[in-house]
């Protein structure tokens, strides 16, 4: 396994044979970034369709997830849509 910096949170993640990593950090940046919120401003557990999340930029998050290697699915996402929920799913 190596460490790498992810070029579009600033933050690492271990790569293996399997994949990326997707830490909470990792996620937490990315989900605030597309939501224009600062990350010490969003809980971990909370529903972040009540941040301001709708399927749009879901999607988008989905398929940048997806092109670093996640196999995950909208409904799934849309499911649970926590921080904490989406790290269980996306390093499955």
């Amino acid at each position: 396994m190596t460490q790498e910096t992810d070029s579009t949170t600033g933050t690492a993640g271990t790569t293996g044979t399997t994949g990326t990593e997707f830490t909470v950090e990792r996620v937490l940046a990315e989900a605030a970034h597309i939501l224009a919120e600062p990350t010490e401003d969003i809980d971990s557990a909370e529903n972040l369709f009540d941040r301001g999340m709708d399927s749009v930029r879901m999607m988008s998050l989905m398929e940048r997830w997806r092109a670093a290697g996640a196999e995950v699915e909208f409904a799934d996402l849309a499911e649970e849509p926590t921080i904490q929920a989406w790290v269980t799913l996306l390093n499955r």
